[in-house]
């Protein structure tokens, strides 16, 4: 028997590689947003009072709960705020899933879900994808102890109906389904409007993604009140001030630039559509992205090989070592710049 007998061990999530090169870097790899915060961001950051940061937090990071609740139409305590949409994640699944009853979630997904389900010892079931990489609803009509559905689903790109996610929280009145909505800003249909017709629905978005926040780390759940009260015991039972005075200051101004948040996305998406466009005339095919990246794979050339040759010239995309999507790459969009610069250097490996 020894010491290292107690010590719990688990495979951890393996996020994009944050490179360390030399020259120019084009970062294409972890999804983050090619445009900066709000400018009421940089105005609250100059305002910020540095003597209130000798005060703890708020600990329901209420200010920027209701700036949430607001701009969404729900009441402040039916809005959970955590630091990053990871944490709002971790989260659900230590507080929904405590049953001895299997949770399910696609086997293709964000590659958190089982690490999670590793680390807090919760049962887990995978349920495949159709060979076009879409949920088959049917598959979440059993017997199960929670549900959680990234829509738009990463690393793919696509997104599910709302009329598909709708009847997946109906099938499953006696469980909390969670649908982690990080990319749906970029084309998916958010599940929001659900949470007023069903108890057990929690949605899950994040402001790393559409703005601009990947590192300020703010993510929230909207629910019904009493699901967002669990949530809360459960983490004040572990750290009662998980967000920093600056990051609710910060979040606030971010999420009341609504006008600033439209331009942005909006920027994206069609960079996307353009990029889409001519990486399929150069033999790609992509997958119908409702994200702010593209999945996408060669007709002739292997994406290993691609992925490769790209980070010789300091372009760094995400290639998944995994079943059924070991030919693909996952390309975040960046500015357009950094996209035509990307094309040109595919252009030359072809």
């Amino acid at each position: 028997m020894s010491y290292l007998d107690n010590i719990r061990k688990v495979t951890p999530y393996v996020p994009g590689e944050q490179p360390k090169v030399e020259g120019e870097l084009i970062k294409l790899n972890t999804n983050e947003f090619p445009y900066p915060p709000s400018p009421k961001v940089v105005e609250a950051i100059e305002s910020l009072e540095v003597e209130t940061l000798r005060l703890y937090p708020n600990t329901t990071a209420a200010p920027l709960a209701k700036a949430i609740a607001d701009r969404y139409g729900f009441d402040e305590d039916e809005v959970f705020v955590g630091v990053g949409s990871d944490d709002v994640l971790a989260n659900c699944f230590l507080t929904f899933f405590s049953s001895d009853k299997p949770v399910l979630f696609p086997d293709i997904t964000y590659s958190f879900y089982d690490v999670w389900t590793d680390i807090y010892r919760i049962p887990y079931e995978t349920m495949p994808l159709d060979d076009d990489f879409k949920i088959k609803k049917e598959d979440y009509y059993r017997r199960n102890g929670g549900i959680v559905i990234a829509n738009p689903n990463a690393p793919t790109g696509i997104a599910a109906p709302l009329d598909v996610i709708e009847d997946i929280v109906s099938h499953n009145p006696d469980s909390v389904v969670v649908i982690d909505e990080a990319y749906v800003d970029f084309g998916g249909e958010s599940a929001l409007p659900l949470v007023k017709k069903y108890k057990n629905l929690v949605v899950v978005q994040t402001f790393s993604k559409s703005r601009a926040f990947a590192g300020m780390r703010i993510g929230f759940a909207i629910a019904n009140k009493e699901l967002i009260s669990c949530m809360n015991n459960v983490k004040f039972a572990i750290n009662s001030y998980t967000m920093n005075s600056a990051a609710i200051a910060y979040g606030v101004a971010a999420v009341n630039d609504n006008e600033y948040f439209i331009e942005t996305v909006g920027k994206v998406v069609a960079t996307r559509e353009r990029v889409k466009k001519t990486l399929e005339e150069l033999g790609f095919v992509s997958l119908n992205s409702a994200t702010n990246f593209l999945f996408v794979t060669h007709k002739d050339k292997p994406a290993k090989d691609i992925f490769e040759y790209l980070k010789t010239k300091n372009i760094y995309v995400r290639y998944f070592n995994k079943p059924r999507i070991n030919n693909y790459l996952r390309i975040t969009i960046g500015t357009d710049d950094q996209m035509d610069k990307m094309i040109s250097v595919l252009k030359e490996y072809l």
